[in-house]
């Protein structure tokens, strides 16, 4: 099981289930949420995630593919949880950095690495897509 929450600890939730997948995003959206070189996404199955503590309020906004997408984030600190979209209605987008253990993100796969930032290195041996993968 894996245990996260926002940075003030008013929103908390588990995840009974491992990841679907993980992805290292270097779209310009996730290089903004995250104010960072890039987001990490562990995409886990919708009935795996639980919330244990707190309400987080949500935010919308349209996507390239034209779905919703929301992301979750705590009134309090405004640290981000996770994103649903409604065009994938099984799964979940976890927020890596806001799980409680660390991700190894050795496996990761890479997205939008056309937009990813001069200097970020891509492992070698890392699956990567130029934009979203099918």
């Amino acid at each position: 099981m894996r245990t996260g929450g926002c940075q003030c600890g008013g929103v908390r939730y588990e995840c009974v289930e491992q990841p679907v997948e993980l992805y290292i995003c270097h779209c310009t959206q996730c290089r903004k949420q995250s104010a960072s070189a890039f987001g990490i996404s562990f995409i886990v199955p919708r009935g795996s995630f639980h919330l244990t503590n707190g309400t987080p309020r949500l935010w919308t906004r349209d996507t390239l593919n034209g779905a919703k997408l929301e992301g979750a984030f705590c009134p309090t600190c405004g640290s981000r949880l996770w994103h649903q979209s409604s065009d994938s209605a099984e799964t979940l987008s976890v927020k890596g950095g806001s799980l409680d253990e660390a991700v190894d993100i050795s496996n990761a796969v890479h997205i939008w690495t056309s937009s990813k930032l001069p200097g970020v290195v891509i492992p070698e041996a890392a699956r990567e897509f130029l934009q979203e993968p099918d």
